[in-house]
């Protein structure tokens, strides 16, 4: 694959704690540059962001986010306020004490639940998959497929670890065709997005591609 057809398919991130606006501008800048596919950015900069960008590249947000134990109606409010100060896409965390203790339906709802405030817009579900056992990250399979989002993805960045391989590959066997597959985490080389893009992943998050182009002194055409 070509470097700007893999950048098409990033989401250029910046979510540490820290970020001030002047980093989120060159975020949203870098972002339109490369062509990515959006930039996810906290959801207190979105309405900023979405009036700086002018419709030039999507905006995407996080909820319930890095640990994913707020409740369903915090969520459902964080997706609603999101998208109404102008974000496109929604990026939640599964409630992962939920899933250890087996509580399917209640995890199922929620997804549902979001999905619906989402109003058609993306929603991506964190399974946050370095936290989980390989039946538990294949049940979530089934949960995010009946629950009827767009993508499953795979980390926060803020845990133990981020995308692995043999993980997109799992999800890619057990998801339904419609569900795409977002790699997040840990993403440090063209070589590894491709190879996260050849075993299913649609999306890949991660800000480190753009920073290889820019310190190289690269430019797409």
């Amino acid at each position: 694959m070509e470097k700007k057809d893999i950048l098409k398919m990033v989401d250029h991130t910046l979510l540490r704690q820290d970020a001030a606006w002047e980093e989120i501008r060159g975020i949203l800048d870098d972002a339109v540059c490369y062509g990515t596919a959006s930039a996810c950015i906290p959801a207190s900069y979105v309405k900023q962001a979405a009036a700086y960008a002018q419709g030039r590249l999507p905006i995407c947000t996080v909820i319930g986010f890095p640990n994913g134990y707020s409740t369903t109606a915090v969520k459902v409010f964080e997706a609603e306020d999101a998208l109404a100060n102008g974000a496109e896409e929604i990026d939640m965390v599964i409630n992962l004490g939920q899933l250890k203790d087996k509580r399917y339906q209640e995890i199922e709802e929620e997804i549902r639940e979001v999905h619906k405030a989402c109003g058609g817009k993306i929603l991506k579900v964190i399974i946050e998959t370095c936290l989980l056992t390989e039946e538990e990250k294949i049940k979530m399979c089934g949960i995010v497929t009946n629950a009827g989002a767009e993508y499953m993805k795979t980390s926060t960045g803020f845990s133990t670890a981020g995308a692995v391989f043999e993980d997109v590959k799992l999800m890619r066997a057990h998801l339904g065709k419609d569900v795409k597959i977002k790699a997040a985490g840990g993403i440090s080389s063209f070589a590894d997005a491709e190879k996260f893009v050849q075993l299913g992943a649609d999306r890949l998050g991660t800000s480190r591609l753009v920073k290889i182009l820019k310190d190289e002194g690269a430019r797409l055409t």
